[in-house]
């Protein structure tokens, strides 16, 4: 099941988030670090209505955001679509345990659906240059890579856009 997160979440998302990015750090990706996904980040997106997340057997196991907005970093990009009536899919997490079980597949078809019934054009996202199986994950759903943007505070390596037209 899927549902719009809530502020009691917000422990589960951090103890979540912070177990992927261990367990990338352990494959040498460092995608993530201590100061982000934070709290605050997550308390946006609640306030904003843009976070879910993903239950299995009445625990929560993973989450995605939804947005709207599209952040500065984005403004380079050369995308296949107009900026007016976009998505953005941020902070998509899946306990390692629960990982290669179809977890992230159902949210990123929840939002894709979600993107279709709203009227949105698009799907936009970035993944860490570094991580590969990521690239992989949209690529095989139809993602088409655009270009390069730079968060200096969580890496020196790039991360890669992707859009889906829907």
């Amino acid at each position: 099941m899927i549902r719009k997160a809530n502020s009691s979440d917000l422990n589960k998302l951090l103890q979540i988030t912070r177990s992927c990015a261990r367990a990338m750090e352990l494959k040498n990706i460092f995608q993530w670090n201590d100061g982000y996904p934070s709290l605050s980040a997550f308390e946006n997106d609640i306030i904003n209505n843009w976070l879910y997340v993903i239950i299995n057997d009445k625990e929560i196991i993973g989450c995605i955001c939804i947005s709207d907005f599209m952040d500065k970093e984005y403004e380079s990009v050369k995308w296949l679509t107009k900026n007016d009536n976009n998505i953005y899919i941020h902070r998509l997490a899946v306990t390692p345990t629960y990982q290669r079980m179809g977890y992230a597949q159902k949210m990123m078809s929840f939002a894709e659906d979600f993107a279709r019934e709203n009227k949105y054009l698009s799907v936009r996202l970035d993944t860490f240059s570094k991580n590969v199986n990521n690239q992989t994950f949209y690529q095989k759903r139809g993602y088409k890579k655009l270009g390069n943007i730079f968060f200096p505070n969580q890496s020196e390596s790039p991360f890669y856009c992707y859009e889906l037209i829907l």
